[in-house]
């Protein structure tokens, strides 16, 4: 997709679009934990897109616009956990019950403890993460892709921080938090690695006028 030659509602569209699916569709894979070798992680990885489109709805849009849709995306996940959580406790079909409903009360009981970290490190990293990148491009005009590993070095340790403390502290080992912790980490920082050339998709020049 060329973004270059999308008009400013499409280009609003797309990039506050993209931006809630990856919190939301992460949210609910992040229920379940998967292993890469050695290492421990949850499967909501697609989450890590967030940081690196986050800048991208920056340069574009400008603060005001990322901080609104920080919230609406927030907003969007809270009003998902609570429909979850309603189809949950609606009575299943007799023969659906004997193996969906336990699997689906599992599934989207724990959702709502992670979806409650993953809003909370969301808010907050995120806000962390439009800070350092407004602070960077007002003293450093050049170099798009260093903005990008500036403002993410800075906020995917605090959200891998906080959200693996409130959506999985004691519900697994603290050995594996830790692991969840790390690989975490080093697959955000890998994701920034491969992504942060998405920059120059969009042009320098704000939509909007703050």
């Amino acid at each position: 997709m060329n973004f270059k030659k999308l008009n400013k509602t499409q280009m609003t569209i797309v990039l506050s679009g993209f931006y809630i699916f990856f919190s939301l569709i992460a949210n609910i894979a992040s229920t379940k934990l998967i292993t890469f070798g050695s290492f421990v992680t949850d499967a909501g990885f697609i989450y890590y897109l967030v940081f690196t489109w986050r800048d991208l709805l920056h340069k574009q849009l400008g603060k005001k616009a990322v901080l609104t849709t920080i919230y609406l995306a927030a907003v969007v996940n809270i009003l998902a956990t609570f429909y979850f959580q309603l189809i949950v406790n609606l009575p299943p079909e007799t023969e659906w019950a004997i193996l969906g409903q336990s699997a689906w009360e599992f599934i989207f009981g724990i959702q709502f403890r992670i979806v409650l970290g993953s809003i909370l490190a969301f808010i907050f990293s995120e806000l962390v993460d439009t800070f350092v990148y407004s602070w960077w491009v007002k003293k450093h005009k050049t170099r798009q892709w260093l903005r990008v590993f500036v403002s993410n070095s800075v906020s995917m340790p605090v959200d891998t921080i906080l959200f693996s403390i409130i959506a999985f502290w004691g519900v697994v080992s603290f050995n594996v938090l830790i692991e969840i912790f790390w690989t975490n980490i080093i697959l955000k920082f890998v994701a920034t690695g491969l992504t942060f050339w998405m920059i120059y998709l969009v042009p320098e020049k704000k939509i909007y006028v703050e």
